[in-house]
């Protein structure tokens, strides 16, 4: 039976299916969206459907998405999570910068848009910092302890990085690349079950694009009524008790398709096809 919820660091009582909020923001993930309107009613809707974790990045927009969850959703509605650790500009690049005096200035610009006092997941976007990965990682636990931040996830790390962060802080999600078409990161998925480590697949239906996996899923999804998409996300809730799918769109059609997703129920059969 596939578990309808998780607890982020053992006390942040979350519905599995996630929002990632990286699309609420303008082409390349750069500015505003187009419209901002039609932005905000997809996070309005999402917690409708009962999605109460949403997952964002201070460098998305950069600053935009942050500022859209803040001025859209009450800290009562959802779980937020954000990042720091990555910068942007113009053409799109994403590059590394996250030392300890970073982050202690990201942080303050993350709860001002967000609009709270603590953060209730802080994530580093990279282990590729300036310095001493431990050195960054002691940082978030600095900010844990003055109470700006609840939980500290990751991001992007693999599991000997993980080992470290470990040991300097009590680690509460890991947020890498992950679907049923891209398993790299299957042996950091099993050290999160072993800890009881929230694991948050980005990318959970590969941009659309799941490569050799697209027929079959195209098969399960036809045999259950439902689309690719869905099946793709339900096999990450199957898959594992700890996965916290974050699809995200700009749609609210898009939205309650992948909300869907969590009543489809894949049977062994379909799970092992997929799974092979």
């Amino acid at each position: 039976m596939v578990e309808d919820t998780f607890d982020i660091g053992g006390d942040l009582t979350v519905n599995r299916l996630g929002f990632g909020a990286m699309r609420l923001t303008g082409d390349d993930i750069i500015g505003r969206p187009d419209d901002e309107a039609e932005a905000r009613a997809v996070l309005e809707r999402a917690v409708e459907f009962g999605v109460d974790f949403v997952d964002t990045a201070d460098s998305y927009g950069p600053g935009v998405s942050e500022r859209i969850i803040g001025e859209t959703l009450s800290p009562d509605d959802a779980v937020v999570a954000t990042k720091a650790g990555l910068l942007r500009n113009r053409d799109g690049e994403w590059l590394p910068h996250g030392g300890p005096d970073f982050v202690r200035n990201q942080v303050l610009c993350s709860l001002d848009r967000l609009g709270v006092d603590t953060i209730d997941l802080y994530q580093l976007h990279t282990p590729d910092v300036d310095g001493p990965f431990e050195d960054v990682v002691q940082t978030f636990a600095e900010l844990k302890d003055d109470g700006l931040v609840e939980h500290v996830g990751l991001s992007n790390v693999d599991v000997e990085q993980l080992d470290r962060a470990r040991d300097v802080v009590d680690v509460a999600t890991v947020q890498n690349e992950y679907n049923v078409g891209n398993r790299e990161h299957e042996d950091v998925l099993e050290a999160c079950e072993e800890a009881d480590i929230g694991f948050i697949p980005y990318f959970p239906i590969g941009g659309g694009d799941l490569g050799e996996k697209a027929d079959v899923l195209e098969d399960v999804a036809g045999d259950r009524e439902a689309t690719a998409r869905q099946v793709a996300l339900s096999w990450l809730l199957h898959h594992s008790d700890v996965t916290i799918p974050i699809p995200g769109t700009s749609s609210v059609e898009h939205l309650e398709e992948n909300v869907g997703a969590a009543d489809v129920e894949l049977s062994e059969d379909e799970l092992a096809r997929l799974s092979e």
